[in-house]
């Protein structure tokens, strides 16, 4: 079984979901496993990965609305670097998403695709990607 691990370097804005769907299916092209599991990581405590619409640039503009709204930077807040929406952002996000290769792709539905989550930039960032092959 072949496992193979890849490091993505990438520049975020302040806020915001950056497609890396192409990024990730390069990675599975080239790596040419047809059957498995792909396994994409941001190592970073106020980033995340999700897997949202990707026809509608509006959706990802309706996904920051509605993240400001409902975690709203608050004065409230303990942490000392002024950034624990950012946190809680992440939290909710997650730091990581699981997507079954088949037959050389990655199997998405019709319109979705993978997106950085940046709650806390503009930062440079990392995700990895990891293939298991089975």
């Amino acid at each position: 079984m072949a496992i193979l691990l890849k490091k993505t370097t990438l520049h975020t804005d302040s806020f915001g979901f950056t497609p890396i769907t192409q990024a990730v299916q390069a990675f599975v092209t080239q790596s040419g496993i047809k059957e498995g599991i792909c396994v994409i990581f941001s190592p970073h405590t106020t980033a995340g990965i999700t897997i949202n619409e990707n026809a509608d640039p509006d959706v990802k503009t309706d996904l920051s609305y509605a993240m400001n709204c409902i975690f709203p930077k608050l004065p409230g807040y303990r942490h000392l670097e002024g950034n624990s929406d950012a946190h809680v952002k992440s939290t909710v996000t997650g730091a990581s998403e699981t997507v079954i290769i088949h037959d050389g792709r990655l199997l998405l539905g019709r319109w979705q695709a993978l997106y950085f989550c940046e709650y806390d930039g503009p930062r440079v960032r990392t995700f990895y990607t990891k293939i298991l092959e089975g």
